[in-house]
């Protein structure tokens, strides 16, 4: 066939089949989205606390990450679009169970399923395109999987907002229902795979890396409420007063090698690992890597950062919350989109160098004009230009790793990117949480001894080792149940309102320096533009 023969097939292969995969990205970020929004329903309509209704996220986050590389291996096992039509229906009873959930253990299910069923979504994603794209087509798809998390987010706090405000919780996943159907309808376009039933999965490995990531992600998740060190009392456990966060995190590292070790001895003994680890062979993909980890942590670190800050410091509604994220989200959602385009002129190395470029100095404008009033000129022109480079980033990494596995290695490297971004996730948010929180105890303490008007007995009354972001209207009826004088009280909002935005400020530039450290591993992405995931085996051929 010659390259124009094959140029016209690729010019004529349908986007209908990539509509329907686009939208299975936005099923699972929309329902990852939807979720906290849905909290408080849960907590009036079940009965229980907030911490209680909050399992339902962890445990869809664990599911994922947990199950993802050896949802690869099924994928590949039992060919990919039969196993992709599979798990849309299984994420569509999960919806089910959300909508009819009698108690909080239904939901709690629910989210399993979703979960487990998105750990072979994920990797199939990116299956699937290589399966039915190449070039330029490709490379648009893989760039249309990062702007459908930023839509699908976006459109998660306002729909799930409004519904959840004028209707209830219970709708916001009639609309996941829907989606999953749309989904397993569109699938039908999607060029079919027989599977190979000669792949094997590696079940000690499976329950290595999955332990791994499970005590990975409840260690990190729980740094902030179990203590980073010494034990709080909402720890579970202590290990003679050690925090249990620590710990789990430990182990999880020591999970996490033991499982490299036996999948490169068993790819040196000829066998069939869990993921190929060949596909981070060369240095410029294992930075593909690292960049991703490095910004999606970022990511949450700031979408962690932002709506604490709105909703419980200005004590606004997830609504206004939505509102007020909305031209950050908006941003990367149109960047994710456009990025593509720049990919073709210019080489990954300085679209990511530009872009890190851009986020660091973001992060540090935000440093320097945030104010306790959130909607500034100033304020949102730096949540754009983070976005800017945030969205270029999170396309421009995966594109990297796709671009230069052969096909089939694709399921591989989805599963790379599934524990790469959930692991990251978790990562930035609790790290984020815990040095925030720290910064404020320590900025509190401090300023506390240096202010007469607040004389040592009253400090004495106030937990200091349990500061946290709290409203003024919280602080004074803490405050009331002490032997605060009315001046007095007015003098320690006022300094908590001052440490607040000085910890605020502080946590910006501490993320600036992480972007800016970014710059290594970007330096070491491909200085050439890759064309296409590369098809050793021609369709059709029995091997």
């Amino acid at each position: 066939m010659t390259a124009a023969s094959t140029s016209t097939e690729e010019a004529r292969r349908s986007w209908t089949p990539m509509v329907g995969l686009f939208l299975a990205q936005v099923l699972m970020s929309f329902n990852v989205a939807a979720l906290p929004i849905s909290l408080g329903g849960m907590v009036e309509d079940f009965g229980v606390p907030p911490t209680t209704a909050s399992t339902t996220i962890v445990v869809y986050g664990l599911a994922v990450a947990a199950l993802v590389m050896t949802g690869a291996k099924l994928g590949q096992r039992i060919g990919w679009v039969l196993i992709f039509r599979v798990v849309v229906v299984v994420f569509a009873g999960s919806s089910l169970l959300m909508i009819l959930a009698q108690s909080i253990g239904w939901a709690i299910s629910g989210q399993v399923l979703a979960g487990a069923a998105a750990a072979i979504i994920v990797p199939a994603l990116v299956a699937l395109i290589a399966e039915n794209y190449r070039g330029a087509q490709q490379a648009t798809a893989v760039g249309s999987l990062g702007s459908a998390r930023a839509f699908s987010g976006m459109s998660a706090f306002l729909i799930g907002g409004t519904l959840g405000t004028l209707v209830g919780w219970r709708p916001v996943f009639g609309i996941t229902l829907a989606l999953a159907v749309a989904v397993f309808v569109l699938s039908f376009g999607l060029r079919s795979d027989r599977g190979d039933r000669t792949v094997k999965i590696d079940l000690v490995a499976s329950v290595l890396i999955g332990a791994a990531v499970v005590l990975l992600t409840l260690g990190f998740n729980n740094l902030n409420g179990w203590g980073v060190i010494a034990a709080r009392d909402a720890a579970p456990f202590s290990l003679a007063g050690l925090s249990p966060a620590p710990v789990l995190v430990v182990l999880g590292v020591v999970l996490g090698q033991l499982f490299f070790l036996r999948t490169r001895r068993r790819m040196r003994a000829g066998g069939r690992p869990l993921v190929d680890l060949g596909v981070l062979d060369r240095p410029e993909e294992r930075a593909a890597v690292y960049a991703m980890f490095i910004i999606v942590a970022m990511e949450a670190a700031v979408n962690f950062t932002l709506p604490t800050y709105i909703q419980v410091v200005q004590g606004r509604t997830p609504f206004d919350t939505s509102l007020a994220m909305m031209p950050f989200n908006l941003t990367v959602f149109v960047t994710a989109t456009l990025i593509v385009r720049f990919s073709r002129r210019y080489a990954p190395r300085t679209i990511a160098l530009v872009s890190f470029g851009l986020t660091t100095a973001a992060l540090v404008w935000l440093a320097f004009v945030v104010t306790n009033n959130w909607e500034t000129l100033p304020t949102i022109l730096g949540l754009v230009v983070f976005g800017i480079g945030q969205g270029a980033l999170v396309t421009l990494v995966f594109n990297v790793l796709v671009t230069a596995a052969p096909k089939e290695l694709a399921g591989d490297v989805g599963s790379i990117r599934g524990t790469t971004q959930n692991l990251a996730s978790a990562v930035g948010t609790a790290v984020m949480g815990a040095v925030l929180v720290t910064l404020l105890t320590f900025g509190v303490t401090q300023a506390a001894e240096s202010h007469p008007e607040l004389p040592a007995e009253l400090v004495e009354q106030v937990d200091l080792d349990s500061v946290n972001f709290v409203a003024n209207d919280e602080l004074r009826a803490v405050l009331a149940e002490t032997d605060a004088t009315p001046e007095q009280v007015d003098a320690a909002v006022a300094l908590n309102e001052e440490q607040r935005l000085r910890t605020l400020k502080l946590g910006f530039l501490i993320l600036a320096g992480i972007s800016a450290v970014a710059a290594i591993p970007a330096s070491r992405l491909p200085r050439y533009r890759p064309e296409e995931i590369p098809d050793p085996s021609p369709a059709g051929s029995g091997d």
